[in-house]
């Protein structure tokens, strides 16, 4: 049997075997576990742990005893999904789908606690709109950071957003507290699909759906967007959002 190489850096080779552990798993992992399923010293994973929180890739749940990833992590997977692929795939999608239904579309991914948006197709005849490309914004503001936020662990949501402080505010509305964003998520995951109304820009309206990729977490959110002063059926709109997001995640491997 030949031999198998070992790494030349063991530090290393732990912390990103820790990282992939939990990018893998529903919610934070207690050190005890992780340590056990990587087969690394318990003391070495508490210094890892611990280097990795000053970094912001993990993040301790005091109360459960637990670690999860944290918003660094969030970036390196929002900036994986940036890459050019995933705004190739997206773009003629979107640009369909503001043709049919006439309204402005979006492609958004997540961002630690904001979103980022990386495609958007202005309908004609509609105003311009501050979810342009390269712009962040709150994600638990925004239809396509909510419909994002929906599809990830409690735990992990209960991370990104601790107390009210997490929680910035654009125009006064919005949930405000923890409690207040749980509420707005559970009713994302009964109505099947994320909303807003003017929490972003008063006057205007959207809606949004996840892109699940192929292990079920939310690479990107597909969202319309209108002027409130426009008779438009949001349950339609959301409807024709979600077949485009589900297109897309079959375009990224997602088996149908």
């Amino acid at each position: 049997m030949p031999d198998i190489p070992r790494p030349q850096v063991p530090a290393a080779d732990q912390t990103l075997r820790i990282l992939a552990l939990l990018a893998r798993q529903p919610g934070p992992m207690a050190a005890q576990t992780i340590a056990s399923a990587l087969a690394i010293p318990r003391s070495s994973t508490y210094h890892l742990l611990a280097t990795l929180e000053q970094h912001g890739f993990v993040v301790h749940l005091p109360g459960d005893r637990r670690w999860g990833l944290g918003t660094a992590a969030f970036e390196l997977g929002g900036g994986y999904a940036r890459q050019q692929p995933l705004a190739r795939l997206g773009r003629p999608l979107l640009a369909a789908l503001s043709d049919r239904v006439g309204e402005s579309a979006h492609l958004a991914v997540l961002a630690g606690r904001d979103v980022l948006y990386i495609v958007e197709e202005r309908a004609p005849r509609r105003p311009a709109l501050v979810t342009d490309v390269g712009v962040r914004l709150p994600a638990h503001l925004t239809a396509t950071g909510r419909a994002m936020l929906a599809a990830l662990p409690r735990e992990q949501v209960r991370a990104l957003f601790p107390d009210a402080t997490a929680l910035t505010q654009r125009h006064g509305s919005g949930p405000a507290t923890p409690r207040a964003l749980r509420e707005v998520l559970r009713l994302v995951r009964a109505d099947g699909f994320a909303s807003e109304n003017g929490e972003v820009t008063p006057g205007f309206r959207s809606v949004a759906a996840a892109v699940l990729d192929h292990t079920g977490w939310p690479a990107a959110a597909v969202a319309l967007t209108w002027p409130d002063d426009v008779e438009r059926d949001a349950g339609l709109l959301a409807s024709a959002a979600t077949s485009a997001a589900h297109e897309l995640a079959r375009r990224l491997g997602r088996p149908a």
